[in-house]
């Protein structure tokens, strides 16, 4: 079977999860789609635990290269089917306990093989994740999970672009500011436990320090002066570090109660506007990586990066107008761009397979 093959239903599975959550989140704001209605409520669930925990921990388990890794995005996958299915907690959050532990076993192997600050940020941010699970498995208010969850994401993200950007020398100052950066978003995330509006400020103040932070240092200031993929790659992310920050300072004036459309604002800035722009720049890299095919780049994918933004922007300012007309079309503008995203991907794909040299 070739690597292609293996790989594929793995990928599969963290999309049936996307295009169902992307669902749930349409029925949260009125819209009907043609799919169960028990979807609303699993919106969060499936776009973080089903989608994004099955990408990374596949990522993760590629690049460990051990076969008994690619049981933890097996399953991620299976816990977003057992939401899909309607079969009641407790096993939804077993499984993505389970995989989210199985992360952290893998971060930890890493860590001990290569002990760099890049490879000790994604093992907090799995451990983050593996929280935020036992934490819905016992039951904790939502809001309180989501915290761990974006938690895991962010500190995800910053590791993997701290390792991409080895190349840019770091002096020693800015790398104890990340850690510190770091650890005051750790320690929001235990006061949130506690006095969550409180927590969410510190948690915010994280967000805006990295924003700052990989706004300064990451390799993408230079190479957005390049072309093609390269500058794609670039805009993506220095546009994903703005809604960081965004959501920082959103936070930072509201503490992003629980519940509420300022709270909305909050989490889709980070979940939407900095994470899916980190998927859309990356995606023409890591797609060829799990699948050994090749994504020649396109124009066409700023249509939808630029589609994600300007519909985000409309979403949040809903958010902040209380405007749900404006709430509601944002979104569903998001779910489009998303499926531009998918559209302008399988054309270059087709493209690839055509040309297997094709461009980079």
């Amino acid at each position: 079977m070739t690597r292609t093959a293996k790989r594929l239903p793995l990928l599969l599975l963290a999309i049936v999860a996307l295009v169902a959550g992307v669902a749930g989140g349409l029925q949260r704001l009125g819209w009907s789609v043609p799919v169960a209605g028990g979807l609303a409520l699993d919106h969060g669930p499936l776009m973080i635990a089903g989608f994004l925990g099955t990408l990374i921990t596949l990522e993760r388990a590629i690049a460990l290269a051990r076969p008994w890794a690619f049981v933890a995005p097996v399953l991620s996958g299976l816990g977003a089917l057992a939401l899909l299915a309607g079969i009641p907690h407790p096993l939804p959050p077993l499984l993505a306990s389970a995989a989210s532990l199985l992360l952290v076993v893998e971060c930890g192997l890493i860590v001990a093989a290569q002990a760099a600050w890049f490879s000790a940020t994604m093992a907090a941010g799995a451990g983050c994740w593996l929280i935020g699970n036992l934490a819905w498995l016992r039951g904790q208010p939502i809001p309180v999970v989501v915290s761990w969850w974006v938690a895991f994401l962010v500190l995800t993200i910053a590791g993997e672009r701290l390792e991409l950007s080895r190349v840019v020398q770091v002096p020693r100052a800015a790398r104890s500011a990340f850690v510190g950066i770091a650890v005051t978003l750790l320690a929001g995330l235990v006061l949130g436990g506690l006095a969550f509006p409180a927590g969410a400020r510190v948690v915010g103040f994280a967000f805006l320090g990295f924003s700052v932070w990989f706004g300064r240092y990451d390799v993408a200031r230079r190479t957005v002066h390049q072309r093609g993929l390269t500058r794609f790659m670039a805009v993506c992310l220095l546009s994903g570090y703005v809604w960081l920050g965004v959501a920082g300072l959103l936070a930072l004036h509201a503490g992003a109660m629980a519940g509420g459309f300022t709270y909305d604002a909050v989490l889709h800035a980070v979940l939407v506007g900095f994470v899916f722009a980190m998927i859309f720049g990356h995606a023409p890299v890591i797609f060829p990586a799990v699948l050994g095919i090749a994504i020649p780049f396109s124009p066409t994918f700023y249509g939808h990066l630029g589609l994600l933004h300007a519909s985000l922007i409309a979403r949040i300012l809903g958010d902040l107008w209380y405007v749900q007309p404006l709430r509601s079309w944002g979104s569903l503008f998001n779910a489009l761009a998303v499926l531009l995203f998918f559209a302008n991907t399988v054309r270059q794909v087709r493209v690839g397979l055509r040309q297997p040299s094709a461009g980079r």
